[in-house]
Order: C-alpha cells, then structure tokens, then sequence
C-alpha cells in the first residue's frame, strides 16, 4: 500500500512544505490565492483527464485481448516496432490520452518493445508537437533535422526494451485492473 501510495505522499509532503513556506513568507492571502489558482488549474485540465480516462475504458472493452499480438507483439519483430512507432507519432494528445492508450495496447497483445517505441515515438516525434510547436517556431530545417535524428530513437528503445531482462506485464500496472462486465 506504501509503495503504491509513495508518489501521492511525496508530493503531498512536498505540497505542504511549499504552502507553509508560502504562509510564512507572504502570508495567509498568498496561501488563498495559491489555492485559487490551483482550482482554476484543476477545472481546465479535468476534461482532458476524464476524456482519456473514459477513451480508455472504452478501448479496453471495444479491442479484444491479443487483437495486437500479430502486429506489435513479441514475435512482430521489426515490423511491430515500426507500426508501435508510427502509431505513436500520429497520435493525437497529451499524456492523459497517450498513456491510457498504452495500457490498451498492452492489453491487445502489444509487447513492452512496441509500448517503448509507441511512447517515445508520441514523445519525441508527434505530428503536432512538430506542426504546433517546432515549425512555427523553430523553423522548417531545425524541426526536418530534429525529426530525422530522432526516428530511430523509438525503434532502438524498443529493441532494446525486448532486450533487457526487466519483467513488465500489463498485470503490473495499477491502470490494468479487472474491469466488471466486459461483454453486452
């Protein structure tokens, strides 16, 4: 319970520290207007968690474990990687959408290679970080170079994800619990 919890402390503990700084620094109105801030924060990013939560769930029902096995799978091999890799570029979102998204894989039959390269390759080489953010501003040539150098980044994670003889299911994760009904 501990080990499952120690994010939430932590931040907790740090959360803390920081206010009592705040108060003892500013002031109880600083400590108020800190809150309110953190309100205004939690009511904008609440509808995007909820709409990956729910996106999600409704993956888990509507794909089949081990739909994926044949195309991202272990046995896969290079292609599964390439396929994990250009799913993960062309997918749309932040992490509340992308990594609810990696546990439906995951569930499907996706192997940890093609979950690897399928999250550094959003991370690294997503259409709209390049569309929204490194064309405008950083130009046409630095986004061509930094989309070419990275390419293969999400493809060697991968292999070397099948690689390491670290053990991760999807059973693992505190996101894979079994749901209740799963048929109609």
């Amino acid at each position: 319970m501990l080990r499952r919890n120690a994010t939430f402390l932590v931040i907790s503990a740090l959360t803390l520290a920081a206010a009592f700084a705040v108060w003892w620094l500013r002031g109880m109105g600083a400590v108020r207007h800190a809150l309110g801030a953190t309100w205004d924060l939690i009511l904008t990013v609440l509808p995007s968690i909820l709409g990956g939560l729910l996106l999600s769930a409704a993956l888990r029902q509507l794909v089949p474990p081990g739909a994926l096995a044949r195309w991202m799978g272990a046995e896969s091999g290079l292609r599964g990687l390439l396929v994990a890799t250009a799913a993960g570029m062309v997918m749309p979102g932040g992490p509340v959408a992308a990594f609810p998204v990696v546990l439906v894989l995951a569930q499907a039959g996706a192997d940890r290679g093609a979950l690897i390269a399928f999250v550094l390759a959003w991370s690294l080489n997503g259409f709209q970080r390049i569309v929204v953010w490194e064309l405008p501003i950083l130009g046409p040539d630095f986004a061509l170079l930094r989309l070419i150098c990275g390419l293969p980044l999400p493809i060697l994670a991968g292999l070397i994800a099948r690689w390491l003889p670290i053990r991760w299911t999807p059973a693992d994760a505190p996101g894979m619990r079994p749901s209740g009904k799963t048929g109609p």
